[in-house]
């Protein structure tokens, strides 16, 4: 594979990339300062004791294009051929931070940053609204302000807010405001809570080989089996990394959540109104980030369908232009290409 990456949609169709990621000074400073402080999780210690602190390559590089919104990441962009990028704030967002008013501060200047980003280059950049789950009340007002002020097209959480998941009734505000403005919410991943991470961080699996998929897989999981969708029926939540495994656990999934329900084994698992399969063909996205490969596209295409799978690079942890000729390469119908690179992008976020 050696064909130029261009812009343009020389190929039949754009490259929207969809779970593409940033950071603020003010974020970094805050997480840098919770680990001098102890204030830190395991897991914050683990991720950002390495990118924020350490000289390796590419702790520095990683740091260097997460707080570029400009030329550099535009550059990147040219270079891969990537029309558009989706942009969110990275993980953790400001949800490990106990200061809850702090919190809000950060989000917001976030937001407004990101916002000056998307007016300076609106045919390159597209934003997803950056809230403070510890203020459910706020994040509802800010995701509100994001759709109607600031021009984004959806809202990013980053998981666990202090290892409390968003099926918990407190968050419901923030579910209220999605469905109030339309908008997808992007299920973003973040390191697993202290209650789970012990495991994993000795093994050196904790972060995206392995632990945020884990987490934030049974994040979701938590929130269509509370029942979150038959609430809010047009509800669309996405998740990168090709689903964070869930695609493939369907069967499974659906088999043994049927029989808990029989045998009213948990309180909460309740009957819903759909298989879990169901939820993924009507209120579930998925985005190839991190994983520019053939065979898991195509299944989830099949499980999911093929308006619900869409591309996504995850700039800039994962960078590498020989991916994104794959994606091109794949022996798939030029039409259910485009979709996948350009047009679910385009209807989800109604760009």
């Amino acid at each position: 594979m050696s064909h130029e990456l261009n812009t343009g949609g020389d190929r039949g169709y754009l490259r929207i990339a969809t779970e593409e990621t940033f950071a603020t000074r003010g974020q970094v400073d805050a997480i840098l300062r919770s680990l001098r402080d102890g204030t830190a999780d395991k897991g914050i210690r683990s991720l950002w004791g390495f990118y924020g602190t350490s000289p390796s390559q590419r702790a520095t590089e990683v740091l260097d294009r997460l707080l570029d919104l400009g030329t550099q990441r535009i550059a990147h962009m040219d270079a891969a051929g990537i029309d558009l990028a989706i942009l969110g704030l990275t993980a953790p967002g400001v949800q490990p931070f106990r200061d809850v008013a702090e919190a809000c501060a950060l989000a917001r200047d976030a937001n407004e940053q990101l916002a000056a980003a998307v007016q300076a280059h609106p045919d390159r950049f597209v934003g997803l609204t950056a809230v403070a789950p510890q203020d459910p009340e706020w994040s509802a007002a800010e995701i509100l302000r994001g759709a109607r002020e600031l021009g984004f097209k959806g809202a990013i959480i980053n998981s666990h807010t202090q290892g409390q998941y968003l099926d918990e009734p407190k968050f419901d505000p923030i579910f209220r405001a999605l469905a109030e403005a339309d908008q997808p919410l992007y299920l973003h991943p973040s390191t697993p809570p202290d209650a789970m991470i012990d495991p994993m961080l000795e093994a050196g699996l904790d972060g995206a080989i392995f632990g945020f998929g884990v987490e934030t897989g049974m994040h979701l999981l938590r929130l269509i089996t509370i029942g979150i969708f038959d609430r809010y029926p047009t509800l669309q939540i996405m998740v990168g990394h090709m689903g964070e495994a869930l695609p493939y656990w369907l069967y499974r999934l659906d088999w043994m959540h049927q029989a808990g329900v029989r045998g009213q084994r948990y309180e909460r698992m309740k009957p819903l109104q759909k298989t879990i399969q169901g939820y993924f063909q009507s209120n579930i996205l998925v985005t190839s980030s991190g994983v520019a490969w053939a065979p898991a596209i195509k299944f989830c295409q099949e499980v999911m369908g093929v308006d619900r799978v869409m591309y996504a690079m995850d700039y800039p942890y994962q960078y590498e232009l020989d991916e994104v000729r794959a994606m091109d390469a794949m022996d798939m119908p030029l039409e259910t290409k485009r979709k996948f690179m350009q047009t679910n992008a385009e209807r989800w976020f109604k760009l």
